[in-house]
């Protein structure tokens, strides 16, 4: 059993105003410290959240945020400091022990079973899982349980078949279902639309309402604003503000989280005037293709990507976003239609080819697609490199050279790299997107296929990505953009398509776009009637 604390001043109810004297703190993390070798991720940090709020926790990549909810649902033991629940000290020595305790929290890399069905993944170690249920039993209550938190998922859809939207999706659901006292959410509306978002943000208000807490992650700092009670603040490990939500705006918190002031959603779309390939560099004529579980995903896909211009794909997740990009790149065959590159019909899908052809391509899901997690940081920045004459010479591995392309790309991607040869699933999955990103770069002669790109990086980080894009752009080289965040898109992209349950619904110039036309066509209608 914990040991009772006395409040301190300016701490707990003192820190939140609105609470009678003396409430206890639903959750209190004092002095929170936790270090790695080469990184001290937290340092002596406090946090307060209280019984019925939504507590949103900014901070950039590399922050410290993730290590500090990792202790709190206890994966990682602090090195030092104490967590205080409901007024009473209390170790968490295991994920089991902070569940018991009723934490929750949907991280941003998935924990779901890949072979297992997006019912089996919800009732999986979950208490209310009936002991005897045919597959039929537990896909209609997950149907319920879907309904009633209104996230679409499809019960008897296998995990690892489904696109990161949708295995997201999953994740929120599996949390939300088990009413944990504290919901802790990381990134949770990056592949919603927006109404979904709203819709998301009605149940957390209702789960606030009934005495439990949020702990909110973002790097959307509007959704912040919009759904958070107060805000707290991290940087270089260390907190450097709490402060409530009434009155705090986009651009002053982005401040906080990076230490000056940043510009935001600044218009990037080309300049009048500059030039675009009159024919196209990549081109899709009719193009269908069949998912994994070999259902149609494209249907009849036309696009012309032309030099010099960037094609902003817009969409809810799962209507075809990742079989288009395996296409364009290569890595998936189409069942009919035509790919041609210059002009010239592709005869098979070659990744490689594709890669030799200059597509670069950052992957929807950079850990399964993009990176070899187990693999140290340096193997995983020159993947693209081995077969090249400056890694790989005369069919001999040069470390040498390998090691100083990694610092290179580490340096051009602002990654600090504590050690090169540690795995790289360490690095914080902005770090590892950012490294990515910076290594497609290279490939990306003729086009860099960007599928959603930004999801999980911090404001600063975005405005350095979505710059990295339109200098490729205004070099001559062209953009495939995939992104959920139609602003994104319609701050950057020259034209938009839209995409829905595989087929194109429409293309258009972005400076004739908007965000409601948009979205109907992403909902299946004619936005333009």
């Amino acid at each position: 059993m914990g040991v009772p604390r006395a409040l301190p001043p300016g701490t707990a109810a003192e820190a939140a105003p609105g609470y009678p004297p003396g409430t206890p703190a639903l959750v209190e993390l004092q002095g929170i410290t936790k270090a790695f070798p080469g990184v001290l991720a937290n340092d002596a940090v406090d946090l307060t959240v209280m019984p019925g709020e939504i507590h949103a926790l900014l901070g950039e990549n590399g922050a410290g945020k993730s290590t500090l909810m990792n202790i709190l649902t206890g994966i990682y033991q602090p090195d030092a400091g104490t967590i205080i629940l409901d007024g009473y000290a209390r170790p968490l020595p295991s994920p089991q022990a902070a569940i018991a305790a009723g934490i929750g929290m949907v991280h941003q890399h998935f924990k779901l079973v890949p072979a297992f069905t997006v019912a089996e993944n919800i009732h999986l170690g979950w208490s209310q899982t009936p002991r005897h249920a045919s597959a039929s039993a537990l896909e209609a209550r997950t149907r319920a349980l879907a309904e009633r938190f209104n996230l679409a998922v499809r019960p008897e859809a296998v995990v690892g078949d489904l696109s990161a939207g949708e295995q997201q999706r999953v994740e929120i659901l599996r949390v939300l279902a088990r009413d944990a006292r504290l919901l802790i959410l990381d990134e949770p509306t990056a592949v919603l639309t927006p109404a979904e978002a709203r819709e998301l943000f009605s149940a957390l208000r209702t789960f606030r309402a009934s005495g439990n807490a949020v702990i909110f992650i973002s790097h959307k700092l509007d959704e912040v604003v919009a759904i958070a009670d107060r805000i707290s603040v991290l940087r270089g490990g260390r907190k450097v503000a709490t402060r409530s939500a009434a009155g705090a705006d986009e651009r002053s918190l982005a401040a906080l989280m990076v230490g000056h002031d940043i510009t935001l959603r600044r218009t990037r779309r080309r300049a009048p005037g500059t030039p675009v390939s009159a024919a196209p560099v990549l081109e899709l004529d009719r193009v269908s293709a069949r998912d994994d579980r070999g259902l149609p995903a494209l249907r009849e896909v036309t696009l012309a990507l032309h030099g010099g211009e960037i094609l902003g794909i817009a969409g809810v997740a799962g209507n075809g976003q990742r079989e288009l990009s395996q296409v364009v790149t290569g890595m998936r065959p189409v069942a009919q239609g035509t790919v041609r590159i210059d002009g010239r019909p592709v005869a098979r899908p070659d990744a490689a080819a594709f890669a030799a052809a200059g597509i670069g391509h950052i992957p929807e899901d950079r850990l399964r697609s993009g990176l070899a997690p187990d693999l140290s940081v340096t193997d995983n920045a020159v993947l693209r490199d081995y077969a090249g004459p400056r890694i790989g010479r005369g069919g001999l591995f040069r470390p040498w050279e390998a090691a100083r392309l990694a610092r290179t790309l580490a340096a051009d991607a602002a990654v600090a790299v504590p050690d090169f040869g540690m795995p790289i699933r360490n690095l914080s999955g902005g770090n590892q997107q950012r490294l990515v990103a910076r290594r497609e770069i290279r490939v990306a002669g003729r086009v860099l296929v960007a599928a959603y790109p930004s999801r999980g990086l911090d404001v600063g980080a975005i405005d350095t990505l979505l710059s990295y894009l339109a200098e490729l752009r205004d070099q001559g080289r062209a953009v495939l953009l995939f992104s959920e965040e139609l602003e994104e898109i319609l701050t950057l992209a020259d034209r938009v398509a839209v995409l829905f349950a595989g087929r194109i619904m429409g293309v258009m110039p972005a400076a004739e776009a908007d965000v409601e036309t948009l979205g109907l066509m992403m909902g299946g209608r004619d936005g333009r009637a």
